[in-house]
This record gives structure tokens, C-alpha cells and sequence, in this order.
């Protein structure tokens, strides 16, 4: 299925969650916050938040430096 992180199209198996997701795209979750469908989604639920078909998933991290 087709989901897209910060705009840009990726395909992910079903029933895939947004864990699985971001350790897909090699996202990793210190200083990282993440949001489906304009929903923050606190880390302790990543690994529980499985994803749909057409799932707007937006990923900040968090930038150390002046």
C-alpha cells in the first residue's frame, strides 16, 4: 500500500506501523516527533498505530546547533 512521509510516496506493506515505518526509512526515534494524518502520535503508541492506505505521515527531528 501507499502511504506518504513528508509528502513523498512510500509503499510499506499491510498492516504496517508507524515503528516499522520509520525503522524502514531509517528514522530513528530519539529526537524524532511523528504525526499521521495531522494527529501527533506520542512514541509509546508507535509500535500500536498501524497505518492505512493513503496515511499522511509528517516526521520532525528535533536539529542541535546555532
Amino acid at each position: 500500500m501507499e502511504v506518504f512521509v513528508n509528502r513523498k510516496p512510500v509503499e510499506v506493506a499491510e498492516a504496517t506501523t508507524l515503528e516499522e515505518l520509520l525503522r524502514s526509512q531509517q528514522i530513528a526515534p530519539e529526537g524524532t516527533a511523528a504525526a499521521v494524518n495531522n494527529r501527533v502520535v506520542p512514541r509509546a503508541a508507535w509500535s500500536a498505530t498501524q497505518l492505512e492506505e493513503g496515511a499522511k505521515i509528517t516526521v520532525i527531528r528535533a536539529v542541535c546547533g546555532g
